[in-house]
This record gives C-alpha cells, sequence and structure tokens, in this order.
C-alpha cells in the first residue's frame, strides 16, 4: 500500500474535521428547529359562562394560535376526557376540578369564569309549588358531583335528603326528552334545556340564587400544558377576557354571535346570561390574590360538604391547585 505523503496527509485531516463539523452543526442545527406543536386542546359543554371562549374565536383572537376548543353533551364527559389524557384543559364547574383533583396532581385553575346566580334549576311538574312537592318523585340530573349536589343542597334547605326521592340518572341532552316523555317528575337542569323545559309548562322550583357563590366555573389546564404551551394558555385566558369585554359593550351583537352556535334565539341567550356573573380581569385577580377572598373561602365551605355527603374521596387544600401567573399576565388589548 502506497504511504501519503505529508502534503496528502494534511488534506486528508483537513477533509475530515470539515466533515466532522458539518456533520455537528447539521445535528446541532435539527435539535434547533421546534417541533410542530399540537393545539392545546380545551374542552367546555353548553353552559352560557364557556361562551366567551367561543366568542373569542368568532371575533378572531385566537387566529394564529395553537388553541382548539372542543365541544362535549355534559361535564361528566369532559372529566372521563381529562382523566383519559384527550384535553389539556376545560371550563369546569368548581366540583368537577375538585373531584379530579382529588385523584390527579396535575390540575390547576387559571381563571374563575363565572358564578350561577339563578342558571341552575330544579323544574317541576305544573302542579308542583315548591321542593317538598318532590317527596316521593322521580327527579332526573346528572351523574356528577354537581347535580348530586345541587339537589342534595335544595333538599337541605326545606328539611329532607335524597333519600325522600327517586334519582333517575340522566345525561344534559336527556333532560328535555325525559321531562316531555314524562319519564321523570322534575330534573336539575342549566343551558339551552332550560326555556324548552319551561316552555313545556315547567316551574321552578329552586335554582342557584338560593345557594349563592357555591356553584361556581372555572377554567382549569394540567401542569404538563403550562410547562409546554404556556403563550397558547396566555393566549386563550387573554381571549376570553377580551371577548367578555366586548360582550360587555356589544351585547345585543355578542347575544347574536353566540346563537348561531348554540341555536337558540338571541333572547334565550341574554336570558341565560342573567342567571350568570361572569367574572371580569379585575374581579379573577382580586380573587386569585385574595383580597377578595370570597371564591377562596367558598370553595373551602363547599369541600366540607362534598366530603361531608361522600362527594369528595379526600380533603384539598385549594389554594394548592390555584396558578395565578395567568391571571397575572392577562392582557386585555385585541389581539
Amino acid at each position: 500500500m502506497k504511504r501519503l505523503t505529508k502534503q496528502q496527509w494534511l488534506k486528508y485531516l483537513k477533509y475530515l474535521t470539515f466533515s466532522l463539523i458539518t456533520g455537528i452543526l447539521a445535528i446541532a442545527l435539527t435539535n434547533c428547529i421546534p417541533e410542530p406543536s399540537s393545539p392545546l386542546r380545551i374542552a367546555t359543554n353548553l353552559w352560557p359562562g364557556y361562551e366567551t371562549l367561543y366568542l373569542a374565536e368568532d371575533l378572531g383572537y385566537y387566529d394564529n394560535q395553537s388553541i382548539r376548543l372542543i365541544d362535549y353533551p355534559s361535564g361528566t364527559e369532559e372529566v372521563k376526557a381529562y382523566r383519559n389524557g384527550e384535553i389539556e384543559g376545560a371550563g369546569l364547574s368548581i366540583d368537577q376540578a375538585l373531584s379530579i383533583a382529588a385523584t390527579q396532581e396535575n390540575l390547576k385553575i387559571i381563571a374563575i369564569m363565572d358564578v350561577s346566580n339563578g342558571a341552575d334549576v330544579i323544574l317541576g311538574r305544573p302542579d308542583m309549588t315548591n321542593i317538598k312537592a318532590l317527596k316521593g318523585k322521580r327527579v332526573g340530573l346528572e351523574p356528577t358531583a354537581l347535580g348530586s349536589f345541587m339537589i342534595a343542597r335544595a333538599l337541605e334547605k326545606n328539611g329532607m335528603s335524597v333519600k325522600d326521592i327517586e334519582i333517575v340518572s340522566l345525561e344534559p341532552l336527556e333532560h328535555e326528552r325525559a321531562y316531555k316523555q314524562r319519564q321523570v317528575d322534575a330534573v336539575v337542569t342549566f343551558g339551552p334545556a332550560v326555556p324548552k323545559i319551561l316552555e313545556a309548562g315547567a316551574k321552578v322550583l329552586f335554582d342557584s340564587s338560593q345557594i349563592p357563590g357555591e356553584i361556581v366555573d372555572v377554567l382549569a389546564v394540567s401542569t404538563e400544558a403550562i410547562a409546554n404551551s404556556p403563550q397558547s394558555i396566555q393566549s386563550l385566558v387573554n381571549g376570553r377576557f377580551q371577548a367578555l369585554k366586548y360582550l360587555e359593550e356589544n351585547l345585543q351583537e355578542g347575544a347574536t354571535r353566540i346563537a348561531k352556535r348554540t341555536q337558540v334565539t338571541p333572547e334565550n341567550i341574554l336570558n341565560a346570561f342573567k342567571g350568570i356573573h361572569q367574572l371580569n380581569l379585575e374581579e379573577n385577580q382580586k380573587l386569585f390574590n385574595q383580597s377578595d377572598s370570597s371564591f377562596v373561602m367558598g370553595s373551602k365551605k363547599l369541600i366540607n360538604i362534598m366530603r361531608e355527603k361522600n362527594l369528595l374521596p379526600k380533603d384539598i387544600d385549594i389554594n394548592t391547585i390555584l396558578d395565578d401567573q395567568f391571571i397575572k399576565n392577562a392582557k386585555l388589548s385585541t389581539p
């Protein structure tokens, strides 16, 4: 084998060095290219307090953002989806958020959406005058902590218990049909089903205004999403509060936009909004920094009630599942 001259060796070494550096740079550049990001999947159900998220989407506040809103038929399905890792976050009633947090440590509440002030109702037959008329009757409700909590509180305030009624498990989409087909004598319900059941002659026997501050809806996400998609979460929060501001300033037009999605009339949307108080950014900031302690105190009361009624498997410190960073950094300027 012919030996290489000194000059040939030097050329060969330069070639090897150049090849090695080129290879290292190629690997480094490849590693710097971000992986295509998956959308931030946020679940909701047909509750009026979540409609500002869809209004934000309709107004274009989420354009060019990696956010996907998913409408589920019920809060029960949302909870299942979260537990199965099918979504990164959801609009949840506070009891649902607590139920998840009791068994999974990765849930964080990042915003408080609304407080129910009459939007959750118990509707009964036309001849019923009050909750006591439910004794021995069939009451339909969603098989969640919220459904159980609502009926338990209504009965408790009237000197009764769940032993006095027959509970019929119904998903929200079944409420109207079950009532009209007389499969139940009363139903614990909310959202679009309410005006339709009222039109069928039902009477309001009880509503959430009689238990003020106890039914709250929140926006919650996983700790993994907070670590992996903080910018998308911030955009989600910013857009929601900007949409709420738009709605406050353009109530009729906002209701018309929302009505197209929910397939009810703008008037029904406006009536539904009367039954809730949607918390703005300033109110959220006060609740999260606890200059207004009502949310934390109310949640502690709810936790105690849920524990007493075996609706929560263990005690929870509400402060451990609050994450205020997105509320602190939220901006109301139009994206």
